[in-house]
């Protein structure tokens, strides 16, 4: 597994707005400030969908409107979010897209906390997109545990580490670290190769290729298993069979201790 990065990249940051409210109380952030603000952000009630590793996951719907007279680019913003004491127990990333003067956008955010939410903070910053690309194109990826959609996608960061995921049917699914400088110059491009195939591929005479683990062999027919189940395929059906190596673990050696061997 080949992981290649290169960036260029310039941003500038403005920190930060912050409104408290009740979790069942819709929470609105004006940004960049309450004396002139260009965004209204409204989140609205907190909505939890389970529990993992003691943390909750919440989801929360969210309306920004563009209260200028400007046309506000697309952004991101890093949300935090903290409960009554203040102390911050989760953060999120927060992407909008563009929005002309007087109109809203609507978007969701998922996060996960260590607590109660009850308060909101935003870190925001002037962003420049990046390509992410794949080798094969065409995985899906995360950004930071956010879906962003298959390769290649031009994608919004913003300043820090983040990390990106990788997958594709019929690959070693990867990830990798991603550090963005503020000394870097404007451009860049985020490219990462998937391992190797992690399935047996079977190849038929119409075109069509089927993935999964290759059971047996004979002069008349070929036995895959996909997702459990056994197919059964006519040898006149099948015209290329690629096998993936396999790691067979030897059987441990089952005599007694101080058994003499031969």
């Amino acid at each position: 597994m080949k992981t290649r990065i290169a960036l260029r990249i310039v941003l500038t940051f403005l920190t930060c707005c912050v409104a408290g409210a009740q979790t069942d109380s819709p929470i609105s952030v004006n940004w960049p400030s309450n004396d002139n603000p260009t965004l209204k952000i409204t989140f609205a009630k907190f909505q939890k969908s389970g529990i993992v590793n003691g943390q909750g996951i919440y989801v929360v719907d969210v309306t920004a409107q563009n209260v200028s007279e400007q046309n506000m680019p697309r952004s991101v913003f890093t949300v935090f979010i903290a409960d009554k004491g203040g102390v911050r127990i989760g953060r999120a990333r927060l992407q909008l897209a563009e929005i002309a003067p007087y109109r809203t956008e609507k978007a969701q955010l998922q996060f996960s906390a260590a607590g109660d939410p009850a308060a909101i903070s935003l870190l925001a910053g002037k962003t420049i997109p990046l390509r992410v690309i794949s080798i094969p194109a065409g995985a899906n990826f995360k950004v930071d545990g956010t879906d962003e959609g298959g390769t290649p996608k031009m994608v919004d960061f913003t300043i820090g580490s983040h990390t990106l995921e990788f997958s594709k049917e019929g690959y070693a699914t990867g990830s990798t670290p991603l550090d963005v400088g503020t000394d870097e110059l404007p451009g860049g491009s985020v490219s990462f190769e998937l391992g190797g195939l992690s399935k047996d591929t079977v190849e038929l005479r119409d075109g069509t290729t089927i993935l999964g683990d290759v059971i047996s062999m004979s002069l008349t027919e070929v036995v895959l298993r996909v997702e459990g189940k056994d197919q059964k395929l006519d040898r006149n059906q099948v015209k290329k069979v690629m096998l993936v190596e396999r790691v067979i673990e030897q059987p441990k050696d089952q005599s007694h201790p101080g058994a003499a061997h031969k």
